[in-house]
């Protein structure tokens, strides 16, 4: 993974009307913190940060004015629950070679056969990997899967020098049988007001009649 250059500027003040003002000149709040060190407050570009952060586990080369730059990753982003925007940045300083455990994507691919539902149980893993080398996501094909396959974590094929971080029989990805029609209408029977349903159901029959 790329190396994204980010200039940082040293923080000093704090709480929420600091964090306001620096947000209204489109700025990001962030704190760096990890190996011993003592937490590095400092103000991120908001622009740049974004683009940065839209890549999951981005690998940040935080330089700021007077201070040695810091490889860092994003450990927790605060976003506007309404907006989208990046409101905090919590960074964990890593070093080159180091290995870390991060959460990656899983890429879903091909098609089971006919009839079957393809049931993705985790959409990403933890695993371990290299700071400066961790995976986009890891990929899984599905291709001409029968109801009843289980893929498990141990069954993931990982990039070199990656590996799993979690139980081994986690499960991933389950092919089940699709339901039937008759099936479907089998169950909206049975569910609570299936007369008014059944009812409805007539008369929007009747009126298409």
């Amino acid at each position: 993974m790329a190396e994204v250059k980010i200039q940082a500027e040293s923080r000093t003040e704090f709480g929420k009307g600091a964090a306001r003002r620096i947000r209204r000149d489109s700025k990001v709040p962030a704190v760096l913190y990890g190996h011993g060190t003592d937490p590095v407050h400092i103000t991120l570009p908001g622009h740049d940060t974004m683009l940065a952060l839209k890549t999951a586990n981005a690998l940040l080369l935080i330089e700021v004015s007077g201070s040695e730059s810091l490889l860092a990753l994003p450990k927790q982003v605060q976003r506007d629950p309404i907006r989208g925007t990046i409101e905090h940045v919590d960074l964990v300083i890593v070093k080159r070679g180091e290995k870390v455990e991060v959460d990656i994507a899983i890429h879903v691919e091909g098609e089971a056969i006919s009839g079957t539902l393809v049931v993705l149980e985790n959409a990403s893993i933890l695993v371990e990997a290299e700071a400066t080398h961790i995976p986009d996501g890891v990929t899984v094909s599905v291709e001409g899967l029968e109801a009843g396959t289980a893929i498990h974590a141990s069954d993931l094929k990982l990039p070199a020098g990656t590996t799993l971080a979690v139980e081994p029989d986690t499960l991933i990805v389950n092919i089940t049988a699709g339901t039937t029609a008759a099936e479907l209408e089998a169950d909206l029977a049975a569910a609570p007001g299936a007369d008014n349903v059944t009812a409805s159901a007539t008369a929007v029959a009747a009126v298409a009649e």
